[in-house]
């Protein structure tokens, strides 16, 4: 077999991704400082018991609220539905730990409620009446109104899809609405709403930011301290490790659980579009209140917290340099999508014209980055570049590379690249599914190379598909914080990072405007991609 272009910048691309999976693995059996006895003697268990319950109490949550809300937006009609069918979208705009910072500011001694009722009754002793929504409650409710958006979505195009046959079909066996909801609408949706989840579920156990400013301590936060507060790199990454078994196995039961069951509906009739049902009365103004309630409580609840914030405490919106930070987001973005991008298409061709096996079973395992913590990664990454800067260039001679691979900008790219490396190269892979073989034949037959082809007819025809991918990416790196405030180069800050800084030292009103900015850029990306999701989704 002639080894080409394509087949070797595929592989390498897939290895490079591999590297920090196989750094964490490789380095649980390196040795470690005193502190994995002093943390196993002490506080790993809690480590792993809130971690487990954070998870499952997050899955319900963001079932509960994304299957009901992308039920009622799917089959009926009511006041707003065409607006809440986008709208609950913009949650993704709102990490977990800037809707953190706006349930502590709000609800706290002398907080954002306790200005409203003093305002509203006079002075009082409000605040032994207001509740304090923290610890671990307060991390559940900040991870799941900011992620049931990943449910909604893939629940809500599942819905979309499922033909008015089964409907129907609930009907003639008798079944109230309710019952053809659970017996046969949700078990048909199972895929998708389980997909939805289980990215809920890597979120999750990769949140960082809340935790950690509700003092939780999580297998994250753990991770965070062993390198930083401890200088532990070898037992930062051996919780690394049990982290990431526990997410593998977690996939594993889900997949076994389904064993040879089916999804799809047959029928002799096809696929009927449903009508939606047009509620009235109470029922109209149950299912009103519930899109609005989480629509509130998601997006509307922490801009205006957020908004209170800047507008009550002006000096900080003039001290923030904003225009650096925006620059130093927006290049971030720029040249992270611009490297994904070019790789993604490079190994996606590689990939198709060369047909191999191998190739296949790597790239596979490579776009696994994505369900790896940002701690995680980091670690696995510095680990790495110490390891070869260590024992191969010193000892060819050559002079250190620490200093241009951590703490740059260069480093930082690279991170972002095997963290967000799934999201670009699945969204290519699914527009490539669209472009029969046969088009690059009839290109071969008139004379067009490997690469005219590539440059010529395929990057084209997945325009739509790349402008996708680079909002997705620009979102995500916007939000992210743990890889940033790990890997970034001295005094240079983003929105994520200065808001981090600010409410790490308890100055919320501080941290409320690069907060507020944060959450209108990502507002900007994501109506744009919701665009594209409802296309997809044929509306």
């Amino acid at each position: 077999m002639r080894i080409s272009f394509w087949h070797i910048s595929s592989f390498l691309i897939s290895l490079f991704v591999i590297i920090p999976i196989l750094t964490v693995f490789s380095s649980f059996f390196e040795d470690t400082s005193n502190y994995y006895q002093v943390l196993k003697d002490t506080f790993l268990v809690e480590y792993i018991f809130n971690s487990i319950f954070l998870l499952f109490s997050v899955l319900l949550l963001t079932f509960l609220i994304g299957t009901g809300s992308a039920y009622l937006v799917s089959f009926y009609e009511f006041p707003l539905s065409n607006f809440f069918k986008w709208g609950l979208i913009l949650s993704f705009a709102v990490p977990p730990y800037i809707y953190a910072y706006s349930l502590t500011a709000f609800f706290e001694n002398y907080g954002t409620a306790y200005t409203i009722l003093k305002n509203l009754f006079g002075d009082g002793n409000y605040n032994q009446n207001i509740p304090k929504f923290d610890g671990l409650f307060g991390v559940i409710l900040s991870i799941s109104f900011s992620l049931y958006a990943y449910v909604y979505i893939l629940a809500r195009a599942s819905f979309l899809y499922q033909s008015q046959n089964i409907i129907e079909l609930g009907k003639n066996l008798g079944f109230t609405k309710l019952k053809t909801l659970y017996s046969i609408i949700l078990p048909s949706a199972r895929p998708a709403i389980i997909a939805g989840l289980s990215l809920v579920a890597m979120e999750t156990l990769a949140e960082f930011g809340a935790v950690d400013f509700f003092s939780i301590n999580t297998l994250t936060t753990g991770i965070y301290n062993s390198w930083i507060a401890f200088d532990d790199l070898a037992f930062a990454n051996r919780l690394s490790f049990f982290l990431l078994l526990f997410i593998f196995a977690l996939f594993i039961i889900e997949n076994f659980s389904r064993k040879k069951a089916k999804y799809h509906f047959n029928s002799r009739g096809g696929f009927k579009q449903k009508q939606k049902i047009k509620l009235e009365g109470k029922k109209s103004f149950l299912a009103f209140l519930f899109c609005f309630c989480v629509f509130f409580l998601s997006f509307l609840f922490p801009l205006s917290q957020m908004m209170y914030w800047t507008v009550k405490f002006p000096e900080n919106l003039f001290e923030l340099q904003v225009l650096d930070l925006l620059k130093n987001t927006l290049y971030l973005v720029s040249l992270s999508s611009l490297v994904l991008i070019v790789f993604a298409l490079i190994s996606n061709y590689g990939n198709r014209v060369t047909k191999n096996k191998v190739l296949n079973v790597l790239s596979t395992l490579s776009i696994s980055g994505y369900a790896i913590p940002g701690v995680i990664l980091a670690v696995a990454y510095i680990t790495f570049i110490a390891w070869f800067d260590e024992n191969v260039i010193k000892s060819l001679g050559f002079f250190s590379i620490k200093k241009i691979f951590i703490g740059s900008i260069i480093g930082l790219v690279l991170v972002y690249f095997v963290r967000f490396y799934s999201l670009a190269y699945n969204g290519i892979k699914s527009g490539y599914e669209k472009i029969n073989i046969a088009v690059d034949e009839s290109a071969y037959l008139l004379g067009y190379s490997k690469r005219k082809t590539f440059m010529n007819i395929h990057v084209p025809f997945l325009r739509n598909s790349l402008l996708f991918i680079i909002i997705l990416v620009s979102l995500e790196i916007i939000r992210e914080l743990p890889i940033t405030l790990i890997l970034r180069p001295f005094n240079f800050e983003t929105f994520a990072t200065t808001a981090y800084i600010s409410a790490s030292e308890d100055l919320l009103e501080a941290a409320a405007v690069p907060s507020l900015f944060l959450i209108l850029i990502a507002s900007f990306f994501i109506i744009i991609a919701s665009k594209y999701i409802l296309r997809e989704n044929n509306e």
